[in-house]
């Protein structure tokens, strides 16, 4: 008969500009250094929120449509995109889920998952090791700007012998 490996539990923690920080940037109004009115002032830009790293390529943008994972979120595997950064801004209201780990060679107890208000995007740095996107409810659309362009910008990081990280469902 085989062991079972627990799953290590993960408490999500809400998504600040402060704890992303060794991530990449939190993509919201309130985070905007310069904001001002255009459109003969019938509209607030919030300028400059996120700069697309795309070495070697072109910055691109796609509609990434999103459904949950079955319950309770297992996280087996991460990636990261050595050549871009990356940006997900969702198009609802809806919160979902970030999970990054700061780690050159992650293990699942460097693994953090932020809580994302529907208003809350993240921008990746370049490099930066995530889960895919995570959604909470059944269908969710991300505006997603990130590189197009020659070489491999995706390493996948499975994590060995099934172990997994659990996101704690009651602390959503």
């Amino acid at each position: 008969m085989r062991d079972t490996v627990q799953p290590l539990q993960i408490q999500p923690e809400p998504l600040t500009a402060a704890t992303f920080r060794p991530f990449g940037r939190v993509i919201e109004a309130a985070e905007a250094a310069q904001n001002y009115l255009i459109n003969e002032g019938t509209t607030r830009r919030f300028h400059n929120l996120a700069t697309l790293d795309a070495e070697g390529g072109t910055a691109i943008v796609s509609i990434f449509r999103g459904t949950p994972r079955p319950q309770p979120i297992a996280l087996r595997m991460l990636e990261r995109h050595p050549l871009g950064s990356q940006s997900f801004i969702p198009l609802s209201r809806e919160p979902w889920l970030v999970a990054v780990a700061s780690s050159e060679d992650p293990g699942l107890a460097d693994i953090r998952v932020f809580r994302a208000r529907g208003d809350q995007g993240v921008h990746y740095a370049r490099n930066t090791w995530h889960h895919p996107l995570l959604v909470l409810v059944a269908r969710q659309d991300f505006l997603v700007l990130d590189r197009a362009g020659p070489g491999d910008n995706l390493e996948e990081l499975w994590f060995p012998d099934g172990a997994t990280a659990q996101i704690a469902v009651t602390a959503l």
